[in-house]
């Protein structure tokens, strides 16, 4: 009897556990549909489009124009860390005037060449698949900037990098620069201490692409909360299926 009764208990565990599994398996499949049954996966692509075409080009906006990066904390381009001993030296040399100067032209620099950026990240939305979109409606919030980061940094990096080697002349940025470093490295002659020089392309172009970045996943942000409220500019259409897209996440408790 016992026997019997350890067996009966066996099939039921395996009966349940088969059951958890068949539902796993039926809710990953049907999660696309259970998001939004009304859209199709190529609704939900062009929503998704939308949203990041919209993201990208309020970011763009923002920070290619003058005092994009300078006025903006959030994306400001400080003092490089590494060459902070001179920026020190340099205040108590009471230059702080050249210090201010020469971290505005830093920014400068980086708004000229976040001009540069638009198209590039147009291609990369243009060239979307569908398991990315699918990856980036469930992914929750971020998630379609690191597709843009994770698709476009190198290819960022490589058009910034002569925007910005044009825009340091332009704003004649290494002028601010060469007294402050001189008056530290002199100071170096007599002390032993190692001269700095500063990659400062690398540092304004690392630097205008997180700030791009950061804008980019504030403005997708908005629109996965509120698109009705994000969003402006656009067809009632694009903004009725931004709205189904995101907001079929937003009730489903993404």
């Amino acid at each position: 009897m016992m026997k019997k009764n350890i067996i009966s208990l066996v099939l039921v565990g395996f009966f349940a556990l088969s059951v958890l599994i068949s539902l796993e398996s039926f809710q990953a499949k049907t999660h696309y549909s259970a998001v939004n049954p009304t859209l199709s996966k190529e609704e939900i692509i062009k929503g998704l489009k939308d949203a990041l075409n919209i993201s990208i080009e309020n970011s763009v906006s923002q920070s290619s124009v003058l005092d994009g990066f300078w006025k903006n904390t959030l994306i400001k381009l400080p003092f490089p860390e590494d060459a902070k001993k001179v920026k020190d030296a340099a205040l108590k040399l009471k230059m702080k005037a050249q210090v201010e100067r020469f971290e505005m032209t830093l920014n400068r620099a980086a708004e000229e060449a976040t001009k540069k950026a638009l198209p590039i990240f147009l291609n990369a939305i243009k060239n979307m698949q569908i398991s990315d979109g699918l990856a980036i409606l469930n992914g929750g919030n971020g998630s379609a900037t690191r597709f843009l980061q994770a698709n476009t940094t190198n290819e960022l990096k490589t058009a910034f990098r002569p925007e910005v080697d044009k825009a340091i002349q332009a704003v004649e940025l290494t002028k601010y620069w060469e007294p402050l470093a001189s008056n530290y490295n002199k100071v170096n002659v007599f002390t032993g201490g190692k001269n700095i020089n500063p990659d400062l392309n690398g540092y304004v172009t690392e630097r205008a692409i997180s700030g791009l970045f950061k804008l980019v996943e504030i403005e997708e942000n908005k629109i996965r909360k509120d698109p009705n409220a994000a969003v402006k500019g656009i067809t009632t259409t694009a903004t009725e299926t931004l709205t189904k897209v995101f907001g079929s996440v937003l009730k489903g408790g993404k």
